[in-house]
């Protein structure tokens, strides 16, 4: 009888043991279920999180990528304005005060390349050169001694209108059309005819 009731009394505490972890796991499962955020709050946060980092970032790029893009002019095909080594936009009024006949001096031109504006008989001539050489890229100076460009990387040279007259460059330098507009700027246009120092079609088109 009283094995019986030892027995009785064991069971009774077993299932009072398993009852009770049974409740504290249901407890701490809705307590971690009330923590977690639905999936509606996870993308306002995400949209919040989004905006705050992309609106500075999107602040700064936009005049980076303004001062690096070279301003063009609307109308008339378009172009892109000459400007010195100040970065101010050239006048062929300006230029010719400081530049005599004979004169060959850069400026930025299309696509950002340095680029010679050349004044003949007191005009700049209708056309400029890009002074990048057609070897391996480097910029070519004018010698005005020898009335050559000569690159000082691998020893190629043009003539006065950036004919190539020794290599190893295998090209002459790019021509690029010169303009001058309604408020006296030099603006550049991108040559498109055949090149009328060797008669042949641009090769840089």
């Amino acid at each position: 009888m009283a094995l019986s009731l030892k027995s009785t009394v064991s069971r009774c505490a077993v299932r009072s043991t398993r009852a009770a972890r049974v409740s504290r796991v249901n407890v701490r499962a809705a307590a971690v279920s009330a923590d977690v955020p639905d999936m509606d709050k996870r993308n306002t946060m995400n949209l919040i999180l989004l905006g705050g980092v992309g609106l500075p970032v999107g602040a700064m790029a936009v005049p980076f990528a303004v001062f690096f893009y070279p301003p063009s002019i609307a109308g008339g095909g378009g172009g892109t304005v000459a400007k010195d080594a100040l970065g101010d936009s050239v006048t062929l009024t300006s230029w010719l005060k400081t530049h005599p006949t004979g004169d060959r001096n850069l400026t930025q031109g299309l696509k950002g390349d340095p680029t010679y504006l050349i004044v003949k008989d007191g005009e700049i001539e209708k056309y400029g050169l890009n002074a990048v050489c057609t070897h391996l890229g480097c910029v070519v100076p004018w010698v005005p001694s020898e009335k050559k460009f000569k690159c000082p990387c691998h020893g190629s040279q043009y003539n006065s209108e950036g004919k190539v007259v020794r290599g190893p460059a295998p090209l002459s330098l790019a021509l690029a059309h010169i303009d001058i507009n309604e408020s006296d700027l030099v603006v550049f246009t991108t040559w498109t005819e055949t090149d009328f120092r060797t008669g042949d079609a641009p090769w840089w088109k």
